[in-house]
């Protein structure tokens, strides 16, 4: 199974923005679309519209929702996406290529970290 979201979830992730550093990608989906399994390395997210969605990685679950315009750090995880709302879901990801510095905090910064615990 490909756990790259490019590849897993083709219909909906599309690269807009590569190199060394970083990869940038565009999301969109419809209510009711539900991802598989794949995988994201430390990212911000930026919200280009508001949605609800519902996050499923190992154990836990968590329903979010969010206003468009919102900007939010997401620490690596794997999980699979569910729109549980009635919009649609468009957002840009800038994912990171270089692991954080030995000892850096990894807080989430001014956005609201959306955190799914382990298996």
């Amino acid at each position: 199974m490909a756990l790259d979201c490019v590849a897993s979830n083709p219909e909906h992730y599309r690269v807009v923005m590569e190199n060394e550093r970083v990869r940038v990608l565009l999301y969109e989906d419809v209510p009711g679309v539900r991802t598989v399994v794949h995988r994201h390395p430390d990212s911000v997210m930026w919200t280009l519209s508001s949605f609800r969605r519902r996050l499923v990685g190992g154990q836990s679950e968590v329903d979010v929702e969010l206003p468009a315009g919102a900007a939010v750090w997401l620490p690596a995880q794997e999980h699979l996406g569910e729109n549980i709302g009635e919009t649609d879901t468009r957002v840009l990801f800038v994912e990171l290529k270089e692991p954080a510095p030995v000892g850096a905090d990894p807080g989430p910064g001014s956005g609201t970290a959306v955190v799914l615990g382990p298996d």
